[in-house]
């Protein structure tokens, strides 16, 4: 990856989140030129900029529903990192035309300013939460992979290629489950769950930031990207918590129920995307579908005989049991000092 980027100009939308702020600090470790951070919060810019202080990086406010503050930040860039999105299943159930001005209209525009300054490459992040959608939020990315997978099909000879990654939720993420977790611990308050039975991928920051270093390297246009991941159920994981956090408390485990457009289980591949897989190891790559979109041989030749697969999911992926799971988590930053 280092010879790759060497020199570059790497521009992060929604650089000041969790992927974006990780991403940042992997690339200031390599011989990179120039690293523009675009987002709309210049109180996180500010929080960043004090804490990075390298020159390498620089600072734009701009919202990619915006697209001349998206030109600003993309022209001249030679590699585009599109992690900027509304991703909270809640707000974008309450608000969905905020949730398509983002993550449709707003990627519509990242994509399109790449294809027009001839970046070399541009890696879309996306979500389980897009896979057989239940939610605005899943919805809205799901169209957001089309429109990237829309410009890959009718730009074949473009000098920007264009992948998507794809994962679910990511440990100790800004509005995942485990720092709510961590807070009723320690706050000595019970532990709520909306579903036990409900399972997640378990994927760090790091895993997330490999992934789309995988696509970087490995992508050919139109191509998506999911990484093999172990899971666990929501119980197991309240338990690994409690076993690490409150061994010597009383904490209690209180069902909630289900919030609006949470999903029982996570889907990284679809049943008809599995079929298509390419199994690279650690990853699965999606090739992209090129097929004609002449509807009429369909009705001359007949279709083709598929295997039977499943979908890829949280649910039939190898599972956690407690134990395990806490020594997952032992191995994140923030929870070295319990080791």
């Amino acid at each position: 990856m280092s010879q790759q980027f060497k020199n570059s100009v790497i521009t992060i939308t929604g650089g000041t989140g969790s992927f974006g702020s990780t991403m940042v600090t992997e690339l200031l470790t390599q011989d990179i030129s120039e690293i523009r951070v675009l987002s709309r919060d210049e109180n996180k810019q500010d929080l960043m900029r004090n804490s990075i202080r390298d020159e390498r990086v620089k600072f734009i406010i701009g919202d990619v529903r915006d697209s001349a503050s998206v030109d600003v930040a993309i022209r001249g860039s030679d590699f585009v990192f599109h992690a900027a999105a509304l991703k909270q299943v809640p707000s974008c159930e309450f608000f969905p035309m905020q949730a398509a001005a983002t993550n449709i209209s707003g990627s519509s525009n990242v994509i399109e300013s790449a294809f027009r300054h001839e970046v070399k490459s541009i890696v879309c992040l996306s979500t389980d939460k897009a896979v057989y959608p239940i939610n605005a939020m899943g919805m809205s990315k799901a169209l957001m992979e089309k429109v990237a997978q829309s410009f890959a099909r009718n730009y074949p000879n473009s000098r920007t290629n264009v992948a998507i990654t794809r994962y679910g939720n990511v440990m100790m993420s800004r509005g995942s489950v485990i720092p709510l977790f961590i807070n009723q611990i320690k706050m000595g308050k019970a532990v709520t769950l909306t579903d036990p039975f409900m399972t997640r991928f378990l994927m760090s920051l790091q895993d997330s930031v490999s992934l789309v270093k995988y696509a970087f390297t490995n992508a050919v246009t139109g191509d998506l990207f999911v990484k093999k991941a172990p899971a666990c159920n929501v119980e197991t994981l309240a338990q690994a918590l409690i076993e690490i956090l409150g061994k010597d408390k009383e904490i209690e485990i209180k069902m909630i129920g289900t919030r609006h457009g949470e999903k029982l289980f996570e889907s990284l591949l679809s049943t008809e995307e599995r079929v298509r897989a390419i199994d690279c190891g650690d990853y699965f790559k999606v090739p992209l579908d090129t097929r004609s979109l002449d509807y009429q041989i369909f009705f001359d030749k007949g279709a083709v005989e598929r295997p039977i697969v499943e979908a890829y999911t949280s649910h039939n992926t190898n599972q956690l049991g407690v134990d395990e799971v806490v020594n997952l988590l032992l191995l994140l930053p923030e929870f070295s000092e319990y080791k």
